[in-house]
């Protein structure tokens, strides 16, 4: 399973308590683009507190990106929007498929 990033010194209480308020498990895309190849990969997962926006977590990504996907032809270009569109849409959440793995 990959790292997931926000749950440091979280208790098990503590975690649920944050899914019960609408906490998620978000993931981000990103591309990256070399002439003819173009990669499109998922970040880590991150936890995102309820009330708290995915923005600051998946910037990064979203930079990445703008100045890195959209170089490959032709699927840079498709590759960038999608991951654009997941990134400023507060990421692809993923809270049901962490759970079923943690609880595995």
């Amino acid at each position: 399973m990959a790292k997931i990033n926000g749950i440091e010194n979280m208790t098990v209480a503590q975690l649920n308590e944050e899914l019960a308020k609408g906490g998620k498990f978000v993931v981000f895309d990103y591309c990256i683009s070399v002439v003819v190849m173009s990669f499109k990969r998922s970040s880590d997962v991150y936890f995102v507190k309820a009330g708290e926006g995915s923005f600051k977590h998946g910037i990064s990504f979203t930079l990445m990106t703008l100045f890195l996907g959209w170089w490959g032809f032709p699927w840079g270009l498709i590759y960038s929007i999608g991951a654009l569109g997941t990134n400023l849409g507060g990421g692809r959440n993923v809270t049901q498929e962490v759970l079923a793995a943690l609880n595995s």
